[in-house]
C-alpha cells in the first residue's frame, strides 16, 4: 500500500474532523417529534408556573410539619455571663451592720458581686389547646387546597399548550395551501408567458397573473415566519428552550372533531377543579371559625426548669462548679383560662360566619358560571363544525370553478379575467376554510375544558 503524504495526511484528519462536525451538528439539530400529549407530558416537567404550584404544594407539606412541631417538647438552653465594671449600690439602713448607729443613718451597699453566671434548661410540653388541633388539620386542608391549585394550574397550561399545538397544526396546514398556490400561479404565469411570446394573449394578461403570482410568493414567505413563530410559541409554553428543533407528530386528519354526547349528559360539577377549589377554600373558613370558638376553652401546658447560678468577686471562683456554682430546679403545670378580651373572638366568629355565606354565595355564581361555559362552548363548536363544512365544501367547489376556468382559458374559450377572478376566488375560499379549522380546534378545546376533560389530572376528588 501506498503511503500518503504529510499533505494528504492533514486533508484526510481534516475531512473527518469536519465530517464528525457536520454529523454532530446535524444529531443535535435533529427535530424531535412530539406529539400533543408529549408536549403536555414535557410542559408539566418544565414550565415554571406548574412547577411553581408544585414548590407550593411542598411548601404546604412542610407547614404540617412546622404546625406539628408547635405540640411537641419545646426545650431551650440559655447561659448568662456579666461581669459588672460598677456594681450598683444599694442604701441600707446602718442600723443592720452597726446597732449604735442612727435610725436615719445609711451605708452604701454593692447590689452584686463582680462576676455573674446563670445557667438554664427549660422544656415546656402543650397539653391540651384546641386551636392547637384545629390548627394542625388546617394546615393538612391548606395542603390539600395547594394540590388543587397545582392541578388548576397544570389545566391553565394544558390549554394554552393544547391551543398552541393546533396553532402549529393549522398553520402548517396553512403552509401547504400557500405553497400549492404558489406551484399554480407560476406554473400558470410560464404557460401565460410562453402563450405571450407565441402571440396567443396580450401582454396585459401576463401583467395579471404576475400580480397573483407575487402575492402568492409573498404569502408564502409569510406562512414560513408565521408558522415558525407558532413553533417558538409552542416552545416558549412547554418551557422548552426556543433553539431546540421540533416537529408535530399528529396532523389534522387524526383530530377527532366530534365530542361524545354521553360525557355531556352525565357531566358533573366536581369535574371542574374550580369546584374543588372552593370546597377546599369553605374547609379552611370552617376551620377558622371553629379555632376562633375554640379560644373560648382553657388551655393547658407543662414547663420544667434546671438551673444554677454564680456570683463571685473572684473571676477564678467562676468555674468552680463544686462550690461556687448553686443549683436549682422547678416544674409545674400552666393554666390560662381566656376572660374577657373585649369581644374580640365574637367579632372574629361573625366575620367568619359571614364569610362562609359569601363563599356559599360564589358556589351559586360558579355553577351558573359552568353552566353558561358549557353551553356557549358547545353552541360555539356546533356552529364552527358546520361552518367549517361550508367551508370545506366550498374550497373544493372554488378549485373546481377554476380548473374549469382555467381549461377554457387554455383552449381559447375563456378570458384571462375570468381565470384571475377564478383564482382570487380560491384563495379566498382556503382563507375561509383555514380560519373555520383554526375556530374549529379553540372551540374542541373549549368544550373539553368546560367539560372538565382537558387534562387527565384535573380533578378534585
Amino acid at each position: 500500500m501506498r503511503m500518503l503524504s504529510l499533505t494528504q495526511n492533514k486533508l484526510l484528519v481534516g475531512a473527518v474532523v469536519m465530517a464528525a462536525f457536520v454529523s454532530t451538528t446535524a444529531w443535535a439539530q435533529a427535530p424531535l417529534v412530539y406529539s400533543l400529549e408529549d408536549c403536555l407530558e414535557y410542559c408539566m416537567q418544565n414550565q415554571t408556573t406548574v412547577r411553581n404550584t408544585d414548590l407550593d404544594r411542598r411548601a404546604a407539606a412542610a407547614q404540617i410539619g412546622e404546625t406539628r412541631s408547635d405540640g411537641l417538647p419545646q426545650i431551650d438552653a440559655d447561659f448568662e455571663y456579666s461581669n459588672y465594671f460598677s456594681i450598683q449600690q444599694a442604701f441600707l439602713p446602718s442600723i443592720i451592720f452597726d446597732p449604735n448607729a442612727g435610725f436615719d443613718e445609711f451605708v452604701a451597699v454593692p447590689f452584686s458581686q463582680k462576676y455573674n453566671g446563670n445557667a438554664t434548661l427549660s422544656a415546656t410540653q402543650l397539653l391540651f389547646d384546641g386551636s392547637y388541633f384545629v390548627g394542625l388539620k388546617a394546615a393538612k386542608t391548606f395542603k390539600l387546597l395547594a394540590e388543587k391549585d397545582h392541578i388548576k394550574s397544570q389545566v391553565d397550561v394544558a390549554e394554552m399548550i393544547t391551543k398552541a399545538y393546533y396553532t402549529v397544526m393549522v398553520n402548517e396546514v396553512g403552509l401547504e395551501l400557500t405553497r400549492t398556490n404558489y406551484q399554480r400561479l407560476d406554473s400558470l404565469l410560464r404557460e401565460t408567458r410562453a402563450l405571450y411570446e407565441n402571440g396567443f394573449v396580450e401582454k396585459i394578461d401576463v401583467n395579471r397573473i404576475q400580480v397573483e403570482f407575487n402575492n402568492a410568493e409573498v404569502n408564502l414567505s409569510r406562512g414560513r415566519r408565521v408558522l415558525e413563530l407558532s413553533y417558538l410559541l409552542l416552545k416558549f409554553q412547554m418551557g422548552m428552550p426556543l433553539s431546540q428543533v421540533i416537529q408535530l407528530a399528529e396532523s389534522i386528519q387524526d383530530i377527532d372533531f366530534q365530542y361524545n354526547d354521553y360525557e355531556v349528559e352525565t357531566f358533573d360539577y366536581h369535574h371542574r377543579i374550580e369546584i374543588g377549589q372552593l370546597q377546599t377554600t369553605r374547609e379552611l373558613a370552617q376551620l377558622d371559625l371553629k379555632n376562633n370558638q375554640v379560644k373560648y376553652i382553657p388551655t393547658i401546658s407543662a414547663f420544667a426548669t434546671l438551673g444554677a447560678n454564680v456570683a463571685t468577686n473572684e473571676r477564678s471562683e467562676f468555674t468552680d462548679f463544686s462550690d461556687r456554682w448553686l443549683d436549682y430546679g422547678l416544674f409545674g403545670l400552666r393554666l390560662n383560662v381566656p376572660i374577657f378580651d373585649g369581644l374580640r373572638k365574637s367579632y372574629l366568629v361573625q366575620q367568619n360566619r359571614i364569610q362562609l355565606a359569601q363563599i356559599d354565595n360564589e358556589f351559586i355564581r360558579l355553577k351558573n358560571s359552568i353552566d353558561y361555559e358549557l353551553a356557549q362552548a358547545k353552541g360555539d363548536y356546533a356552529n364552527s363544525l358546520e361552518y367549517l363544512r361550508a367551508q370545506e365544501e366550498n374550497m373544493k367547489l372554488a378549485q373546481e370553478v377554476f380548473e374549469a376556468t382555467r381549461i377554457k382559458y387554455q383552449e381559447g374559450v375563456g378570458s384571462n379575467l375570468e381565470l384571475v377572478e377564478a383564482d382570487s376566488a380560491f384563495k379566498e375560499a382556503q382563507t375561509n376554510y383555514f380560519n373555520a379549522l383554526y375556530d374549529a380546534l379553540i372551540a374542541k378545546v373549549d368544550v373539553e375544558k368546560a367539560l372538565g376533560l382537558l387534562y387527565n389530572n384535573s380533578t378534585s376528588e
